[in-house]
Order: structure tokens, then C-alpha cells, then sequence
């Protein structure tokens, strides 16, 4: 497919220096004791950037919300089934939820169902690189890189080299 747009890895390590702005913002006295994890895998490659950027000393975890989707029917199960990787407690923390694109807000339903499985946060903060038109559920971003207004038929996504590609179906 050959992309509509198409957003350079420079302008995304941009977005992400705002976002982890905006993060130390949100956190205040609390970022160093702050807890991060990334929804696989384009939330992983950016929570891995933010991780750098925010300087938090527990390492970041990954979810694999597989199991948690409600949409089997629609999208299949996805082929690369893992486990999720949380090295820290989720008790009483402040989670930093990260993923590359919020659509429907079912991929982040899906990630809190996991999130409390392991415990009760103190507090969920969800920072997405892109989010874009669409939602199905009431589920907003508190920290966003970039908002994209797209019709249903062009998706968007975070390439390995950092850059975002916008195309049609």
C-alpha cells in the first residue's frame, strides 16, 4: 500500500519530547516514582522513548492484551499471542498507559481490564502518540502528540524506523 502521508521519524521524536513534557507536567513530585508500560508493540517502541525522556528508574513494561480484546469476531485473534511482562507492582501506582494509535478506545479498554487483573493503580495517565477520530467507547487521552481527524477508511501506523504512515484500506 502506498502511504496517503506520511509523518518523518524527526517530527515523531518531536511529538514525543511534547508529550514527555507534558507527562513531568501531569506527574509533578511524582515521576520518579512513576510506572510505565507500553501496549504492544507500537505502544512499546513509544513508551520505550518516553521512558528515556521522563528518566523513571523502574523498567517498562509491556502488555499483550491479546486475551482482553472484545473483537475477535471482527479482527481475528491476532497471530503473535504472548504474555504481557509488568516487572513491577501495579498496587497503588501511578501508571503512565502508553499507546501509538487511540481509534475506538477499545484497545485501551482491553489494556485496563488487564492493568487491574494485576492490581488497583492509584492512578492511570494515558499518553497515545496520535490520536484520531472514531471512538466507540468514552475513552479520552490525558496526554496526545498528535490529533488526526481521518475517515474511516484510512488507518494510520507506526512504522519500526519511528515514522507514521496514513493509508487507505
Amino acid at each position: 500500500m502506498t502511504p496517503l502521508e506520511k509523518i518523518s521519524p524527526t517530527q515523531v521524536e518531536e511529538m514525543i519530547q511534547h508529550m514527555a513534557e507534558s507527562i513531568k507536567s501531569l506527574l509533578g513530585d511524582s515521576t520518579p516514582n512513576a510506572k510505565m508500560l507500553g501496549i504492544r508493540t507500537g505502544g512499546v517502541m513509544v513508551s520505550q522513548r518516553l521512558h528515556t525522556a521522563l528518566q523513571l528508574t523502574e523498567d517498562t513494561g509491556e502488555l499483550n492484551i491479546s486475551f482482553y480484546r472484545d473483537d475477535f469476531s471482527r479482527i481475528g485473534l491476532h497471530p503473535q499471542v504472548g504474555a504481557s511482562n509488568i516487572p513491577f507492582a501495579v498496587e497503588n501506582s501511578v501508571i503512565i498507559l502508553v499507546d501509538d494509535v487511540l481509534y475506538s478506545g477499545r484497545t485501551i479498554r482491553a489494556a485496563m481490564n488487564e492493568i487491574f487483573d494485576y492490581g488497583r493503580p492509584e492512578k492511570i495517565i494515558l499518553a497515545t502518540l496520535v490520536e484520531r477520530s472514531g471512538r466507540e467507547l468514552p475513552i479520552q487521552a490525558n496526554v496526545i502528540g498528535k490529533s488526526l481527524d481521518l475517515p474511516d477508511t484510512q488507518q494510520i501506523k507506526l512504522r519500526s524506523d519511528m515514522s507514521l504512515e496514513i493509508f487507505s484500506e
